[in-house]
């Protein structure tokens, strides 16, 4: 369902212990059109990693928070702006402001493991 997609995905790490590395570097594995962002910027996998939605230079259909509560308003902003159709609130990464700005806006709010659901773990 999503292999045709361009996906964002917020919060990637350098760190492969963390799961915005995780998500990210199987995404890309699985062959997924997927940018990272991450306010530092720099590079993971040998991708650049964006530090805003708005520089990432094709528009995403989805996107994938994996970012502290507090940091989702501003994300969830940068979707609107950016014309984003669907956000997947990751376990640890939700928000009932940050869901109901979404879904306010017409995003498509899911509060599950994007990976989980969509068989890719």
């Amino acid at each position: 369902m999503y292999e045709h997609k361009t996906i964002a995905v917020f919060g990637v790490s350098a760190d492969s212990s963390k799961y915005g590395y995780k998500i990210f570097k199987t995404l890309l594995d699985k062959g997924f059109r997927v940018f990272g962002i991450n306010p530092k910027g720099g590079s993971v996998a040998g991708q650049a990693i964006y530090t805003n939605l708005a520089s990432v230079p094709v528009q995403p259909e989805v996107v994938v928070m994996v970012i502290p509560p507090a940091a989702l308003s501003g994300a969830v902003e940068q979707c609107v702006a950016a014309g984003v159709k669907e956000i997947w609130f990751q376990p640890g990464t939700q928000s009932q402001e940050a869901y109901e700005q979404a879904v306010k806006a017409g995003i498509e709010a899911v509060e599950s493991c994007f990976m989980a659901d969509n068989g890719l773990w």
